[in-house]
């Protein structure tokens, strides 16, 4: 566990917009936070958890142009995620988490609900408050203090949304209110049918209008989804 650096002898204790600031240094921004609980299973014992991802409009310009992406090894946005967030988690006395390098897998998507600012939308993905079906987490940091957070809305933006087109976009058929049909996505993205979904990303997230106000950039979805049929960039 990493100390808490410039945080005692009466100086002023580590705050939300502290984080966020700091974050946003490297192109990321808070996504939301909770104050944990045993059954959470939030690893260091910590009192605050805090997650990350990407700042947005922008994000993908910054990223794509870093030391990862150039160096041809595999998984870059992965490695930079780490290295950006093991410094920031120095700097700040915190405990870096992440939603790869398993198994086991860290419970990031319950994680996410815990925040009050994701919930399950109706085709199932997580829905965020201001990304999103486009919502995507990067790292997470865990304090041993509690880190005062920011009121979120009570409710889903889905409830707000009366057409859902989220639930009807899917040219493969392969989500709907029960579940989620991974393998028959996988082959219409690498079909030949396949490459408005692959070129741009997954309709059914680009349709949902919290996304459409987003800004990620058509080139990081792109990236994932070559990721997701299993040819990386």
């Amino acid at each position: 566990m990493n100390a808490d650096p410039g945080r005692t002898h009466g100086q002023p204790r580590l705050t939300y917009d502290d984080v966020n600031s700091a974050a946003a240094r490297v192109g990321l921004e808070i996504y939301g936070g909770f104050h944990p609980e045993k059954p959470d299973n939030v690893p260091h014992g910590g009192k605050t958890l805090l997650l990350l991802g990407p700042a947005e409009p922008g994000f993908w310009n910054r990223v794509s142009a870093q030391t990862e992406f150039l160096d041809g090894q595999a998984d870059p946005l992965d490695r930079w995620s780490k290295r950006v967030t093991d410094k920031l988690a120095n700097e700040l006395g915190a405990d870096p988490c992440y939603p790869f390098g398993g198994p086991p897998w860290l419970p990031f998507f319950s994680w996410a609900l815990r925040t009050g600012r994701c919930w399950q939308s109706p085709v199932q993905f997580l829905v965020h408050d201001t990304a999103g079906l486009f919502v995507s987490f990067r790292s997470a940091l865990v304090f041993q203090s509690r880190i005062d957070l920011p009121s979120v809305r009570p409710t889903s933006p889905c409830r707000d949304c009366a057409d859902q087109p989220c639930a009807s976009a899917c040219p493969a058929g392969a989500l709907d209110n029960r579940r989620y049909n991974a393998d028959r996505c996988r082959s219409h993205v690498a079909g030949p049918d396949g490459s408005e979904c692959l070129d741009r990303g997954c309709l059914a997230r680009r349709v949902c209008p919290v996304s459409a106000a987003f800004g990620r950039s058509p080139s990081q979805s792109r990236f994932h989804q070559l990721a997701f049929i299993g040819f990386p960039e």
